[in-house]
């Protein structure tokens, strides 16, 4: 059952014409309240969609929303609280690829669209954990600059033919990298009838213990077709809240109750009121980087399908 709050929030998104998005790691009572869910990839086609609604309110972090707003430059998007950053995005400057594109004349950059505005603007291409691997296999150069996530870059590396150089260097996701070999050890002991599944953000040799590395949409596909009942489930906390939602006949497990990405939880249900009431903060993209990030972002879209 809604609260009177949510319920609030329900009746200003239809007055404003607003249209809620959500990251798959937000908490359950905003899910509960979002016209659409999804991982990167997932909200990144959606916001290309949007025509019909004159806001867009974006519950995740900062990057996420900035790319919203690149794929509908004539539309107001809005985020409840606009200090929810992404850590690993603010690893990689633009600067630090300008240099690395230097350094590597004849690589192509494709960057992890949990990257900054300044950083997608010198990209060739971006991609995301569900479809990084399909992305770099389409681009005609052979060395790829990659970043800001190592354990993506990784991740790819294994499966690919083309050189992969990791820009920073360093780049990572302060969540998944709280996964230990002792976690997955102890999760096979405990739960021995159950699958466990990582998400490629988390260190290669953590990925190499699990039974499956997918993105989070990956993770809803993989259990949704799956004959297995049970699943560790080794990524942010809150998107056991979405698995319980969508396939609620099999069990879930968190890998580690302390997986949780404070940034993304800086939203609540009161920012998400207010903001819709006052529209604002209000995402703000420089011309100048919109359209320069533009054609990376279409890019990966085209290369999706």
């Amino acid at each position: 059952m809604l609260s009177d709050l949510q319920k609030e929030i329900i009746a200003l998104k239809e007055e404003k014409n607003a249209i809620i998005l959500a990251h798959n790691y937000q908490s359950k009572e905003i899910q509960e309240v979002a016209d659409f869910l999804g991982d990167s990839l997932e909200l990144c086609i959606k916001a290309k969609e949007i025509e019909d609604k004159d806001i867009v309110v974006f519950c995740g972090v900062d990057f996420m929303a900035e790319t919203a707003k690149v794929l509908n430059p004539d539309k107001k998007i809005i985020i409840p609280d606009e200090t929810a950053e992404c850590p690993m995005a603010h690893m990689l400057s633009g600067e630090q690829v300008i240099e690395a594109k230097e350094k590597y004349p004849d690589a192509a950059v494709c960057l992890y669209v949990n990257s900054l505005g300044e950083a997608k603007a010198e990209a060739d291409i971006l991609c995301t954990s569900g479809n990084a691997l399909k992305i770099v296999n389409s681009i005609k150069e052979d060395t790829i600059l990659f970043g800001p996530d190592t354990n993506l870059g990784d991740f790819v590396r294994e499966q690919t033919d083309k050189e992969i150089i990791p820009i920073p260097g360093d780049g990572h996701c302060y969540v998944h990298k709280k996964f230990t070999e002792e976690d997955v050890s102890a999760a096979r002991e405990k739960y021995p009838n159950a699958e466990i599944i990582i998400h490629p953000e988390a260190d290669k040799k953590i990925q190499d213990l699990a039974d499956a590395a997918l993105s989070t949409g990956g993770m809803l596909s993989y259990i949704r077709n799956s004959n297995k009942n049970e699943f560790v489930i080794g990524t942010e906390i809150d998107m056991i809240n979405r698995l319980k939602a969508e396939i609620p006949d099999k069990t879930y497990y968190p890998l580690i109750k302390e997986a949780v990405c404070e940034t993304m939880k800086y939203h609540t249900l009161e920012k998400l009121r207010d903001c819709l009431k006052n529209e604002s903060p209000e995402i703000i993209v420089p011309k100048d980087i919109a359209e320069k990030s533009l054609s990376a972002v279409e890019r990966m879209l085209e290369a999706s399908k």
